[in-house]
């Protein structure tokens, strides 16, 4: 019996061990599957062969390649991205660079140009010539010319030159004049005040055509009024706003070139510069003023003074006179002699 019952729990306990093998085998099984998995998921995630992270890399390489930045972390991304880019922009496929179209920058260009010539007649007609020869005019001309100083004349011509033959023209008229004496030349952009006023004149045309539609469909007569008077003001707006519009493309288009010819003797002109504001200067005008004002004053005095003195004469006559009449009246009776027993 005691044998027996060591034999049944020994077989017990060795049964009961088998199973706990088989147990531990089947949960590190499943341990190492699930550690393979996810193992093998990180890979194929970190991988560039997935798709999703394919499109994301070469969607954001794209993003960087068309806002002008190099795509990090995609080396081979890169150059599909930045084909795209270049070709949404409007680029050659072959090229490196993008090419973006800008607006054509708007410059006003001016120049104040002083010769002196032998004959400033002569360089005046000769002026005029080479700026008709490029398609321009001469605005306006001045000359100044003493008939006993002929080398003393002088002459101030603007002209209008077409900005493609701008430099070449200004170059021709300061070397075949005469001597150039001084040169300035200034340029000033107004590509922000044009694209402005192109834009409302845009939006004032595009205001009296849905004016003009909602016309057809007023009803009553105060609304026909009223979107007539309403369209009468934009076309006034638009008017205006095409006025500048074609000053400003004017100007634009033609540099302007103000010439001074000088005689052999002539003196040039001098430009002093305009001195800043300051208290000695402020004083000086003060006093300036100061004095004008009392000069002024006294002088007026001295116009009236002879006036004064002849109406304040005739005034004190007149008071005398009056007086003297308001004495010798009917109302005014003589004294009666005093009598003797009085």
């Amino acid at each position: 019996m005691l044998n027996t019952r060591s034999l049944t729990r020994r077989r017990t306990r060795t049964g009961r061990t088998g199973h706990g093998a088989v147990a531990g085998l089947i949960i590190g099984s499943v341990l190492l599957g699930g550690g393979m998995f996810l193992a093998g998921c990180s890979g194929a995630s970190s991988s560039p062969a997935a798709g999703t992270s394919y499109a994301a890399s070469s969607s954001g390489a794209a993003a960087k390649s068309a806002a002008g930045q190099p795509a990090v972390g995609a080396p081979a991304l890169v150059p599909a991205a930045s084909g795209a880019a270049r070709s949404s922009l409007g680029a050659q496929p072959g090229g490196t660079g993008t090419t973006v179209k800008l607006a054509p920058a708007s410059i006003i260009y001016t120049a104040q140009l002083t010769v002196r010539a032998k004959d400033v007649s002569s360089a005046a007609a000769e002026a005029a010539q080479i700026a008709e020869g490029v398609g321009g005019y001469v605005s306006s001309e001045t000359a100044s010319a003493d008939p006993d100083h002929p080398s003393e004349a002088t002459a101030s011509v603007q002209l209008k030159i077409p900005v493609a033959s701008y430099p070449a023209t200004l170059a021709q008229l300061a070397s075949r004049l005469g001597t150039q004496l001084s040169l300035q030349r200034q340029a000033q952009d107004v590509t922000e005040q044009v694209a402005n006023v192109n834009s409302q004149v845009a939006s004032y045309e595009a205001a009296i055509a849905q004016l003009r539609a909602l016309l057809s469909h007023a009803g009553s007569v105060g609304d026909l009024l009223s979107v007539q008077n309403q369209i009468n003001y934009e076309e006034t707006s638009l008017e205006s706003m095409q006025a500048q519009q074609r000053a400003l493309s004017h100007e634009t288009t033609y540099a302007t070139v103000t010439l001074t010819l000088l005689g052999p003797k002539a003196k040039p002109p001098v430009h002093h510069p305009k001195a800043p504001p300051s208290l000695g200067g402020g004083l000086g005008a003060g006093w300036h003023a100061l004095r004008v004002t009392v000069s002024w004053t006294l002088a007026f005095l001295g116009a009236i003074a002879p006036f004064a003195a002849i109406l304040a004469v005739a005034g004190y006559v007149i008071y005398r006179g009056r007086r003297w009449l308001i004495r010798r009246g009917p109302g005014a009776q003589p004294a009666q002699p005093a009598s003797p027993e009085s």
